[in-house]
């Protein structure tokens, strides 16, 4: 890892990537599956963004950091692939993204907890705005490997703006438990 490539505002526990790291217990048939036949490209540091600390007091993840616009970008674009270690074991871990089940029923998830790139800042939309402004997006990199992209929706997202996704509803389900349930039968 070259240093002078992590972004302002790098967590020191967290190891920044450029490519894709496997987990040690994936199948190598599922590797080559999502890897392609030619290596990884290395991705740049996301010029597109930058990662700030979150202080505005309405917000639900006031102290913590999150993605936002360092220029303009316009609608539908590529803003920065989600990095981190993919793997195909159950984790608990609110930076894991599904992205890929195999033809035989195999879970293949990155996780961005202990390493990955800007992507793992981004905030989901609820209780910021009204909607998201980016989406989540499975796609293969010009060298074949199947990742997932954060892109801008359809209107252009300003400088200065936070990067806002759905982490999909299912995500909140698994963290929120109703007042009054007794979780624990």
């Amino acid at each position: 890892m070259n240093t002078r490539s992590v972004p302002s505002h790098w967590p020191p526990r967290v190891s920044y990537l450029l490519v894709p790291s496997y987990a040690p217990s994936m199948p190598s048939s599922l590797v080559s599956e999502i890897r392609g036949t030619k290596p990884s490209l290395p991705t740049l540091p996301c010029t597109r963004v930058s990662i700030r600390r979150i202080t505005a007091n309405d917000h639900p993840a006031t102290g913590q950091y999150g993605l936002f616009a360092a220029r303009n970008i316009p609608a539908n674009s590529h803003i920065c692939d989600y990095l981190g270690e993919v793997h195909c074991e159950d984790r608990n871990s609110d930076y894991d993204l599904s992205l890929l089940r195999s033809q035989d029923g195999v879970n293949v998830g990155v996780d961005a907890s202990r390493m990955g790139n800007e992507g793992r800042f981004v905030n989901d939309y609820r209780g910021v705005k009204a909607r998201p402004n980016a989406i989540f997006k499975e796609g293969r990199t010009r060298s074949g490997e199947l990742r997932i992209s954060i892109c801008s929706g359809s209107w252009k997202i300003r400088k200065g703006d936070e990067i806002l996704v759905s982490y999909g509803k299912g995500w909140w389900r698994a963290r929120v438990t109703a007042p009054g349930v007794d979780d624990t039968s």
